[in-house]
């Protein structure tokens, strides 16, 4: 498993992997309606968009196989709510890809780009529930931290949790 920058010309892939994932992943977690609503092409715009504002904090890797496809992507840059600490903002991978090490490859790169100045918590959130993705984050050294939010959606939100990877030594 190869990981890079991700380019412009990703976003197509970036936006079909981010919806299988979230549909996957996120089902029974958020609305069936809504995950069924999701449209890659959207994201794939949206992600263009994040692609062209980036600033030098803010990365966006591509994880790729042997073939040179792409499998999964991951999103980051300085804590949104505090710039001392680094966010994972997003990190998905193909759910055929789950387990293959994609996301394990995908977060040492997010937190590798977070951590380059020098050591520093990094920090993401998870819906809350979402036991796949807890188990991933605690197995990296992740811990929940009490902090808690929302994820809006279409007619609501669902509840998050914020994970904190404690600054290294």
């Amino acid at each position: 498993m190869k990981v890079r920058r991700a380019v412009v010309d990703d976003a197509e892939a970036i936006g079909r992997i981010h919806v299988r994932a979230w549909q996957v992943a996120y089902d029974g977690h958020m609305p069936a309606d809504f995950l069924a609503s999701l449209d890659p092409a959207a994201r794939a715009a949206q992600r263009r968009r994040e692609m062209a504002a980036l600033t030098p904090d803010q990365a966006i890797f591509v994880a790729v196989d042997d073939a040179d496809t792409i499998v999964g992507f991951a999103a980051c840059g300085n804590e949104r709510s505090d710039d001392h600490n680094g966010e994972v903002f997003a990190i998905y991978v193909d759910p055929p890809r789950w387990g293959t090490g994609a996301g394990r490859a995908l977060m040492d790169a997010a937190v590798a780009h977070l951590t380059a100045a020098g050591p520093r918590p990094v920090r993401l959130w998870a819906l809350d529930g979402n036991k796949r993705a807890r188990r991933f984050y605690e197995r990296y050294g992740f811990a929940a931290d009490g902090a808690t939010g929302s994820h809006p959606i279409p007619d609501g939100e669902v509840p998050t949790i914020r994970f904190t990877l404690p600054a290294a030594a």
